[in-house]
């Protein structure tokens, strides 16, 4: 079995996004960049029964490897590995607060200086779009621009990263903004911190940790 690690690593990561409460059910999906394409989870399978050969070999081209249909949302996964060579990973959930904040079709502000880990100042949502259809992969695609993160509208979150753990990483981090800004938005108008003081902290973050192998971007 080719990459039986990374088969591994993926769905133990499939069920700890599930523990932790950033996705449920069989919604969701994970892929990671190999030298064919990519593997990414099944189609409709449960994260507990699924076993590190229901993982699926995809290429480039859209067209896949092994006994499983990918997932449905393999599109923008694809698109994803094609245009942004220095991604390795994607990771897309349902979680609460990501989600909420997509049904209303709301961007993630500088509520919080965390929200530099993504790369930017603001976590967009992208135009609904039906899943699994190229429209939400294109619509993906352009929220993603210069950022690491984005919702989708009335559907949930996509996160990247250089490898599944600073992937799976991002993904809490911007259900932890989500969850910052929608209970901000209960009490009143949150106060936004500005895009010269996100850069700052986006350099001051190139530094962070005791080495430059640090796992995870962030402070203190």
């Amino acid at each position: 079995m080719k990459h039986e690690a990374l088969r591994r690593e993926i769905v133990a990561a499939c069920i700890n996004m599930n523990a932790r409460g950033i996705n449920q059910g069989t919604s969701g999906n994970i892929s990671v960049r190999v030298p064919e394409g990519f593997l990414i989870t099944p189609s409709g399978m449960t994260y507990e029964e699924t076993k590190p050969g229901d993982i699926v070999v995809m290429h480039l081209d859209g067209t896949h490897e092994g006994k499983r249909k990918p997932s449905s949302e393999w599109r923008f996964h694809r698109d994803l590995m094609k245009t942004r060579p220095e991604v390795g990973a994607v990771v897309h959930t349902h979680s609460m607060f990501a989600a909420t904040l997509s049904c209303l079709h709301l961007d993630i502000p500088a509520v919080h200086y965390m929200i530099a880990a993504t790369g930017g100042s603001k976590i967009r949502c992208a135009p609904y779009a039906t899943y699994g259809t190229q429209e939400t992969a294109d619509n993906a695609l352009k929220a993603l621009k210069g950022s690491l993160a984005c919702l989708l509208a009335n559907h949930g979150m996509i996160v990247l990263g250089p490898n599944l753990k600073k992937a799976m990483w991002l993904a809490v981090e911007v259900e932890t903004l989500a969850a910052q800004y929608w209970r901000a938005l209960q009490i009143g108008k949150p106060k936004i911190l500005p895009d010269a003081e996100i850069q700052r902290v986006i350099e001051k973050f190139r530094g962070y940790g005791q080495t430059k192998e640090t796992t995870v971007t962030g402070c203190c």
